[in-house]
C-alpha cells in the first residue's frame, strides 16, 4: 500500500501539478485508510471495505466537508490505481458524496476592513511589514499562499501590479491600490535584511502561511472587529466590496484566479443589501 501511495503522490506532484497543501491532505487521508486496512492488501479492498471505513470516520464526527475531502482522496487514489492496472476494479466509483450546505464566506464591512488594515501603525519594521501584508491582501484579494510566495521582483510599485503564482502554477497580474503600494514601499525602505522574498519573518526567512495567520489574529484583536476573521476573510471582503461597487463577475473571477465562474458566484449572495437599496430607489412600487 505504501508504494501505491508514493506512486500516487508522484502523480499528483508531477502530472497533476497539485499544490503542496493538496498533496499533504491526500497523503494524510490515505495513510488513515492504510491504518484502517491493517494487513489487508489494497487489491482486496472493495466497495464494502470503503463503506466500512467511511462509517468508522463518521463515528469520529468529522465535518461534512472533511468527509467530502477524504472521499475525494479515495476516489482519486483508486481511479489512479485502476488506470495504472494496479487494481482490477475501482471500488470507489459508486461511492456517493455527502450533501454539503453552501456556506457564505465571512467578510468585513468597508469600515471594519479599513480599521483592520490600518491597525499595525508605522513605528517599527515589523509593524510596517504587517501593514504591508494586510494592505496587500485586502487590495489584491490574493490567496495567502500567493502572498507568501511573492518575491520582490514580482512587485511593480510603479505600475501598481503584482505577478502571482496561483493554483496549478498559473501566473496572473493583479492590480494593487495606492495604500498597498505605499505600505510595501515603506516596509522595503526600512527592511534590514536582504532577501529575494518580499515578506520576511524575524529570522530573515520567507514568511509562512502560519506566520500570516498570526499577523491577522494579532490585529483582529487589536482592531476589535470580527473575531472569527482569517486571512481568507480579507479575500472575501475584497470580492464583496468590488461587486458592491459595480465590478462585473468575470473581472472579479479573473482577479481572484478562480478557474470557474461558479466559484466566484457565491459572492453575489453577499450583496443582497446593495440590491435591495437599488430596488427601493428604482422601482415605483417598492
Amino acid at each position: 500500500m505504501n508504494r501505491y501511495i508514493e506512486k500516487f503522490m508522484t502523480y499528483l506532484e508531477v502530472e497533476k501539478d497539485s499544490s503542496p497543501h493538496t498533496v499533504l491532505n491526500y497523503r494524510l487521508d490515505l495513510e488513515e485508510f492504510l491504518a484502517f486496512l491493517g494487513s489487508t492488501p489494497v487489491e482486496k479492498a472493495d466497495y464494502l471495505t470503503l463503506r466500512k471505513f467511511l462509517a468508522e470516520l463518521r463515528t469520529k464526527n468529522p465535518r461534512p466537508r472533511t468527509m467530502a475531502r477524504k472521499l475525494s482522496s479515495l476516489r482519486s487514489f483508486f481511479r489512479f490505481l485502476h488506470r495504472e492496472g494496479l487494481v482490477k476494479q475501482n471500488p470507489a466509483a459508486l461511492l456517493l458524496s455527502p450533501k454539503l450546505d453552501k456556506t457564505l464566506p465571512q467578510f468585513l464591512s468597508e469600515e471594519e476592513a479599513a480599521k483592520f488594515v490600518e491597525a499595525p501603525g508605522d513605528h517599527t519594521e515589523t509593524a510596517l511589514r504587517d501593514r504591508a501584508i494586510l494592505e496587500t491582501l485586502y487590495s489584491s484579494g490574493i490567496r495567502v499562499s500567493e502572498l507568501v510566495g511573492l518575491n520582490i521582483e514580482q512587485v511593480d510599485l510603479i505600475g501598481s501590479v503584482v505577478k502571482v503564482l496561483g493554483k496549478g502554477k498559473k501566473e496572473r497580474l493583479v492590480p494593487i491600490g495606492a495604500p498597498a503600494v505605499i505600505a510595501i514601499k515603506n516596509y522595503l525602505d526600512v527592511r534590514t535584511r536582504s532577501a529575494q522574498a518580499l515578506f520576511l519573518n524575524k529570522d530573515g526567512r520567507r514568511l509562512t502561511d502560519r506566520g500570516v495567520r498570526l499577523v491577522v489574529d494579532k490585529y483582529i484583536k487589536k482592531s476589535a472587529v470580527n473575531h472569527h476573521a482569517s486571512p481568507h476573510t480579507l479575500r472575501h471582503s475584497f470580492a464583496t466590496h468590488m461587486l458592491d461597487h459595480g465590478a462585473d463577475l468575470r473581472s472579479v473571477q479573473e482577479l481572484l484566479g478562480h478557474a470557474s465562474l461558479s466559484t466566484t458566484q457565491i459572492y453575489t449572495h453577499l450583496t443582497t443589501d446593495k440590491i435591495k437599496k437599488i430596488y427601493d430607489a428604482a422601482h415605483p412600487r417598492a
